[in-house]
């Protein structure tokens, strides 16, 4: 059985402020929990970052590198920085911090899609900032754009020009078969990681028969020329990374994609939700990946070849 691979997505750009007073904002409270994560488990580690006056998600590359550095110098875990930035930026924004830092990893989103987050602005009471309300009731009118000349510029720029290797967020069932379309043009080569999404409103939901059918269907389209991983909305993140572990999957946590270690329980910190389901993958019997293992699995170039 092959040694699983714990991701952890330690801020993203969907949640605000007002959400949880554990969302890391400041460069320092990324680096912290980037590296407690690390020390937990999670053997890649996904990153956004946010201005630390307001928390709201910036593409900064001056912001990028007041934690990269640290986090490198503290874990040998892989550093994954996301191309898909925050709601509304262009695509040369969501690539000026990935083209500056050169990272071993990136993620890249399959596809265009709505993108609806406005629901969640309904359960605050209090917001800490102005720009968090609007940012989320806008959705209702916000498509995220990856088209195919976008998603071949990304792979030119960083792929073939940095040697990055990619996250591929796939968060329906088409945005599998744009990524097999890729592959077979040649655009982008095994073994592919993919990252298989459940939850978003815009998406595919996250019932338990879509993530079997998500599955089978990558199963049908990459072969043996793919890892899989999959991670979950809300209160959806442990039981849908329970049953990838149930079927020898990869998965991510982290506060980017779940506020919450149990029903009505809030998480502390992204290194509890890793501690979680490292506990609950060495039940099922899983032995769990180190960055180097990690590196290996996914055909990495180095934390030597980074610039940061």
């Amino acid at each position: 059985m092959a040694k699983i691979i714990i991701s952890c997505a330690i801020t993203g750009a969907i949640h605000t402020p007002s959400m949880s007073d554990h969302l890391p904002i400041t460069p320092e409270q990324i680096a912290s929990e980037s590296i407690a994560a690390a020390e937990a488990g999670a053997a890649i580690i996904h990153l956004h970052a946010r201005n630390p006056v307001d928390g709201s998600p910036t593409p900064d590359p001056e912001v990028f590198m007041a934690f990269l550095p640290r986090i490198k110098q503290s874990t040998d875990a892989v550093v994954n920085i996301t191309t898909g930035g925050g709601l509304g930026m262009t695509l040369d924004e969501r690539l000026a911090a990935p083209l500056r830092a050169s990272p071993e990893m990136c993620s890249l989103n399959m596809g265009s899609m709505n993108f609806n987050i406005a629901g969640s602005a309904a359960r605050v009471k209090n917001w800490k900032h102005a720009w968090e309300k609007p940012y989320l009731e806008n959705t209702t009118n916000y498509i995220f754009r990856n088209t195919f000349q976008d998603i071949e510029q990304v792979v030119e720029r960083l792929g073939k020009g940095h040697g990055t290797r990619f996250e591929f967020e796939c968060y329906d069932v088409g945005h599998l078969y744009n990524l097999a379309h890729m592959m077979d043009r040649g655009v982008v080569e095994g073994p592919l990681f993919v990252q298989t999404i459940f939850g978003i409103l815009g998406g595919i939901a996250a019932e338990p028969r879509n993530l079997q059918f998500m599955r089978e269907t990558a199963d049908r389209l990459f072969g043996d020329r793919y890892v899989w991983s999959v991670l979950a909305a809300g209160r959806h993140q442990m039981p849908f990374c329970t049953m990838a572990g149930l079927l020898g999957g990869n998965v991510r946590v982290g506060l980017e994609d779940s506020l919450w270690i149990g029903p009505g329980r809030r998480a502390t910190s992204n290194a509890e939700q890793v501690a979680k389901i490292r506990r609950i993958l060495e039940e099922l019997g899983h032995e769990i990946a180190t960055p180097a293992e990690a590196r290996a699995i996914l055909a990495l170039k180095g934390g030597d070849r980074v610039a940061f």
